[in-house]
């Protein structure tokens, strides 16, 4: 990054083709231009894995990232130039630093890259690693990892169900996974079961959901998690990864900030409407204005959620239960609420709060996060997010009604999850606009 700069500022200040008024120093800018590509490589995710890509895919991501970066800075120049009154081929020079930043980077990768293949090739730097499964899959990918010692995984040994046969390399049952982790140190955890066990898939999830280990399927498999898993390319080895490192730093920031700015101007901007839909609830229906309810959010941590009651009061005297299509224990007034989303509009307050995000999966009740996890082995996966106001699922698929319900709008939070991106995040908005609009909303 500096060797670019330094190449960009010498054809820029120092060959004297271009005049400033007032010449920049060299240092000074050096470091915020450093500083910014540091920014954009870290939301871009180049320094997001610790295994090595493949050439190939580490010269496509930093020739996107960096391209991307001087579409920037080309603009930033622009104003810059039209400050000092400089020559328009300036801002044109930012083509010569592209091609700089493009080449050293890149290159600069590739050494780091072989000298970590290096190291793993002496056993230096691996990490621990369990395959869960004990048949022909899970032999096929413990001899491909043991051929490629520069994917960076060490071996340990095989985890299986308690009916299978024991394995030399068996180390223990699925039943003893979490003390096997945590015993062992382990970070990877490889999933290679044969098409017929699918339990054991769903079960190695469930079990992994709550610990710090990455973890991989075979992607024979990824039909049965549709919208789960995001693949990435994996040198040497085809592995569908399901992240636990869902967002970068920078972009989980990034979302945060996001969430504060729309829910400060919401609750301004709006505030009229919010005090107007108070009063007519309190005038239309017997009870209080809001409804308090508690839910689980991230890591199962219980909150208050705030909504506009849009039902009748002791809507549930009998314990909590599922909503009907025209349940008719919805208020007149509560339905046009349900209808545009006001009476959603309190849970900015839970945003504020740092207890619910703008875009995430919906808020569920303890009482059903139990049943479903009974009915829904993966299910707690959903629970590694802040839930939100509006969501994929919430867009994509009607109100639950059942437990089939929630199984099919589970997909949808699933593709959320391990998709989780900003530009996700902003097309989900603009599809709760046209709900809200359209008076879709359920």
């Amino acid at each position: 990054m500096n060797l670019s700069w330094g190449i960009y500022y010498y054809i820029r200040i120092e060959s004297g083709w271009i005049k400033f008024a007032n010449t920049p120093s060299f240092f000074a800018p050096m470091i915020v231009v450093y500083v910014y590509w540091l920014l954009i490589f870290s939301i871009a995710g180049l320094y997001q894995h610790w295994y090595v890509r493949s050439r190939f895919d580490e010269f496509s991501l930093v020739f996107k990232s960096v391209s991307t970066g001087c579409v920037i800075l080309f603009f930033a120049i622009y104003v810059d130039d039209y400050v000092h009154d400089a020559k328009v081929i300036s801002r044109f020079l930012i083509f010569i630093y592209w091609f700089f930043m493009v080449m050293f980077t890149s290159y600069g990768r590739f050494l780091i890259r072989g000298f970590q293949f290096r190291l793993f090739e002496k056993g230096i730097g691996l990490r621990n690693t369990l395959i869960v499964g004990t048949g022909q899959k899970a032999t096929e990918l413990f001899e491909m990892i043991s051929e490629y010692p520069r994917l960076g995984y060490k071996f340990i040994g095989m985890i299986s169900n308690e009916e299978d046969q024991v394995s030399e390399h068996e180390i223990g049952k699925l039943s003893s996974i979490k003390d096997i982790i945590k015993d062992k140190e382990i970070s990877e955890v490889l999933i290679a079961s044969e098409q017929k066990d699918k339990n054991l898939v769903l079960t190695a999830l469930n079990y992994c959901a709550d610990e710090n280990v990455h973890v991989k399927i075979m992607p024979e498999l990824s039909e049965i998690f549709s919208g789960m898993a995001k693949t990435d390319q994996i040198y040497g080895i085809p592995l569908i990864e399901v992240k636990s490192q869902l967002m970068s730093l920078p972009s989980r920031a990034a979302k945060r900030l996001i969430d504060i700015s729309i829910s400060l101007f919401i609750i301004i901007v709006f505030s009229p409407v919010i005090i107007f839909t108070a009063f007519v609830i309190k005038l239309t229906s017997k009870g209080p204005v809001l409804y308090f309810q508690t839910r689980l959010g991230r890591q199962g941590k219980a909150f208050k959620v705030y909504k506009f009651r849009s039902m009748v009061t002791n809507a549930e005297e009998s314990g909590p239960i599922w909503a009907e299509k025209d349940d008719p224990r919805v208020t007149a007034f509560g339905k046009f609420m349900r209808k545009l989303r006001l009476d959603e509009m309190p849970q900015f307050f839970n945003v504020l709060m740092n207890e619910m995000s703008i875009v995430g999966p919906r808020p569920e009740r303890p009482y059903f996060v139990e049943q479903l996890k009974k009915e829904i082995p993966y299910y707690t996966r959903r629970l590694s997010v802040k839930p939100g106001i509006t969501g994929w699922a919430q867009v994509k698929h009607t109100y639950d009604t059942s437990v089939d319900d929630v199984k099919k709008k589970l997909q949808y939070d699933f593709y959320y999850i391990e998709n989780m991106s900003l530009s996700l995040d902003f097309k989900i908005m603009m599809n709760t606009l046209f709900v809200i609009f359209s008076m879709k909303g359920h």
